[in-house]
Formats: C-alpha cells, structure tokens, sequence
C-alpha cells in the first residue's frame, strides 16, 4: 500500500505519467481521467480504461496498475472515503465536469462527478495509435467504415467515441491529418502536385483549396515562409564555419 497520507479533503492535480505503473494501493480514493490522451488501467482483476470521455473511480484499498500513451495529461482527484467512492465505478466525462477543472473547489468538482451518468464498459479507440497507421498512408481511401473497422468498432459507434474525444468527426479529423502533413511537405519544398499526391488529394488544385478554406494559407505562402527561414540558416552555418 501507499504510505502517501489520506488527504483531509479533495486534492486536485494534473498529472503526466509515461510507461506502466505495477500494481499499488492507495489509503485514500483516487478519482482520475484523461484530460489528453489514454490510460489502460487494471482495477482489482478487471481491465478498464479512461480517455477524455470516461473516467474511473477507484476506491480505497483497492490495487490498481496501468499503462500510458505518450501524451497522457491525467486529471487526478486524491479524496478521502467517502459516500460514491467506496465503489469502482466509471462515470461519464461530461462537458460540465471539464468545465470545472482548475476553476472551481475540488470539492464542487467532485461533487458533479459523483453526479455524472454512469458509463458501462466501452471499446475505447487507441487514438495515438489510429493517427500512426492514418498518418502512413494517408494516400489511400479511409472512409469512417475502414476507421471503424481499425477499432473494432460500427461506423456508427466510431462516430460518437471519436467525436467525444476529440470534438471532430471522422472525415474532420481525417481531413486535419492529411492537412497538417500537407503543410510539412510544402515547408519541405515539395511541389503542391507532390503533397497531393502523397496525402490523398485528387489534385493540386483540391488541395490548395482545402488549405485556403480550414487554414487560410496557401502553398506560396508555406514554400515563401521556407525561403525567408533558409537564408538565415546559411548565415548563421556560414558563421559557424567562419569561427570553427
């Protein structure tokens, strides 16, 4: 067990964890989810997780262990026993209750989890995951089935857990990967019919399109921003040879 004392009265942090944790206790509860990213976390002898829509509540006592994605931001409640926390239960990560991280008394924050909908168990999406596999072959043809099927999921069930993780639908999401990769080939110097090509455009043309509408930038003003950067950088490995 923890010798970390029992808190007097609801503690709140932030936390960022990497790796796995091997299986602990605490004296008091520990009310947690992900403010970004995914925990796998076992409680007792059942696996669960938590991600920006679910959280968990662990009571006392009760062994736990876990395992982090890379970018995990955890929202962590240290609380003493008390009615609502003496049950593992997972609980619906509403918006009020997100609402009210960093801007209220834990105590109030607490009291709207211990007042949010119940959740059952869900297939969760492995979203960093997801994004590695998309982000590899952005050129081919992803409809929300061929996501969903990717996560053993209904297109229809994908829908909503993407949504409530990350506010975007599937071909929104989507879209913002193949942008996001768009931008980074132009920085590269890579002609607009390239970046196309390798992120799933139909054409030059559709790209610089897309770019105008969600960005506000188009593929002259990316490869300019690249020209301005590069001299600069001669310069300054000019310098560095001069006073090797």
């Amino acid at each position: 067990m923890s010798h970390q004392a029992v808190p007097l009265e609801p503690l709140l942090s932030i936390r960022s964890y990497s790796g796995e944790q091997t299986v602990h206790e605490h004296g008091h509860a520990q009310v947690l989810f992900a403010w970004r990213g995914r925990m796998d976390i076992e409680v007792g002898a059942s696996a669960d997780f938590s991600d920006s829509s679910c959280g968990l509540i662990i009571p006392a006592g009760v062994t736990h262990a876990y395992a982090a994605s890379p970018d995990l931001r955890m929202v962590v409640m240290d609380a003493p026993m008390q009615p609502g926390l003496d049950r593992a239960r997972r609980f619906a990560v509403t918006a009020g209750v997100r609402a009210l991280v960093g801007r209220a008394d834990p105590a109030d924050l607490l009291g709207a989890i211990l007042g949010a909908p119940r959740t059952g168990v869900r297939r969760g999406i492995a979203l960093e995951r997801l994004r590695a596999e998309l982000g590899a072959a952005l050129h081919e043809a992803w409809t929300t089935a061929r996501m969903a099927e990717r996560c053993l999921l209904s297109p229809q069930r994908f829908h909503a857990r993407l949504l409530e993780l990350t506010g975007q639908s599937p071909q929104a999401w989507l879209r913002a990967l193949r942008l996001d990769e768009a931008q980074r080939l132009l920085r590269r110097g890579l002609t607009l019919e390239a970046a196309a090509a390798r992120v799933g455009y139909a054409t030059a043309s559709a790209l610089a399109h897309a770019l105008r509408r969600d960005r506000a930038v188009g593929a002259r003003g990316l490869r300019d921003d690249r020209e301005v950067e590069s001299p600069s950088t001669n310069r300054a490995g000019a310098r560095a040879t001069m006073g090797a």
